[in-house]
């Protein structure tokens, strides 16, 4: 299952000092340790072995210290011997979609990562749980706040902690963003401005399926734009105004290919984002009483850079995914919260649901009852 190719996969070092506390696991910068079958910590089965898990996330697993790539579940018997072969994994840690629940006898096998399509998340988060595993979930959580809540009662039930991945709560330019909107380093905040987007004309593509995707770019890479306008900040917004301004309507058709938003924040302070697949971005811009900083690009796998309006930013390039999935499983091992739980992710498609409902109204729509939670720092 193709995800999103036009991100780069490869981090380059920038130089400079983390200073974010989050950054606590070692030896996560990036480059390539083969560790293929070690154990170490917990065990994770991906479940879905499209182009992020392949790129992205079984590569990260070499890397991380508290975790490691114990099992995989896929419907395609080639993936299934080929990813065996590459990372020494037993055949009775592979599993496919029809016996997947088996994966409750598993002893090995403590967290499940859920890397399929947004349609799918909710039936094998809850599915996990049930057998007795830790969830990730890839973003979007769901395709409705309704299955958020069934995903997140499912593994409270279970008594199994549920994550969503968002790995750029990890890292350090987009750290440093927070740091300086939430600690009004430059004074507060007074405006915001955030784009993702990338030009995406493959019918084929199941993100353009508005049954498996539940909608366009918004579903995608605007998930991004709407966490950065919140966690630069440290406060949620109070209503929105949405507009689908795609120009290619015959197209896109049951998706948008581009959405604007308008956002208002306590006192009236305004935000604004931008997503599409009908064009290229990728920025944070946010200006505050006494200055401005921004991240362009702001959401890539690896490659980020960002300045303040006193000169550039300098953070050591990180693997996002691995700080991700190494910060979950020490949420695990030491029982805490993780600050990218389910939660989050259900906020954020309160959001989204709002973000549709404004922009099929033309007008603007209140998010009073939004679920109440942020990441600060």
């Amino acid at each position: 299952m193709k995800r999103r190719h036009f991100i780069s996969n490869t981090a380059k070092s920038t130089g400079g000092v983390i200073v974010a506390s989050s950054l606590t696991t070692l030896g996560l910068f990036s480059g390539s340790s083969s560790r293929a079958g070690e154990k170490r910590g917990l065990g994770v089965a991906l479940v879905g072995l499209g182009s992020y898990a392949t790129g992205q996330l079984a590569p990260a697993l070499q890397m991380t210290e508290n975790c490691y790539l114990a099992g995989i579940v896929t419907g395609t018997p080639s993936k299934a011997d080929s990813w065996s072969d590459q990372y020494d994994i037993p055949a009775e840690n592979v599993y496919n979609y029809q016996n997947f629940d088996r994966i409750a006898d598993n002893d090995d096998i403590d967290i499940v990562y859920i890397v399929l399509p947004n349609s799918m998340h909710a039936e094998f988060v809850i599915r996990a749980a049930q057998a007795g595993k830790h969830v990730i979930c890839e973003k979007p959580m769901a395709t409705n706040y309704e299955d958020c809540q069934r995903m997140i009662d499912a593994c409270r039930k279970a008594e199994k902690k549920l994550s969503i991945g968002y790995r750029l709560h990890f890292e350090p330019y987009n750290l440093e963003a927070m740091r300086l909107g939430q600690q009004q380093i430059y004074g507060k905040v007074l405006e915001s401005d955030a784009g993702f987007a990338f030009p995406l004309r493959d019918k084929s593509r199941w993100r353009l399926d508005k049954e498996m995707a539940g909608g366009g770019p918004l579903m995608d890479v605007g998930i991004y734009a709407i966490q950065s306008t919140i966690y630069t900040r440290g406060q949620l917004p109070v209503s929105l105004e949405a507009m689908d301004t795609t120009v290619d309507k015959a197209f896109y058709g049951a998706v948008e290919g581009t959405l604007d938003v308008n956002f208002e924040f306590p006192a009236g302070i305004k935000a604004t984002m931008r997503t599409s697949y009908e064009e290229s971005s990728n920025y944070l811009k946010v200006q505050a009483q006494e200055g401005s900083w921004e991240l362009a690009p702001a959401y890539s796998y690896g490659g980020l850079k960002g300045q303040t309006y006193l000169g550039p930013m300098s953070f050591p390039a990180v693997n996002q995914q691995a700080l991700q999935m190494d910060d979950f499983a020490s949420c695990i091992l030491k029982d805490k919260q993780s600050i990218v739980r389910g939660e989050m992710g259900q906020r954020d498609m309160f959001i989204i649901d709002k973000i549709y409902e404004s922009a099929a109204i033309g007008k603007p729509v209140s998010l009073k009852g939004i679920p109440n939670i942020l990441h600060l720092v």
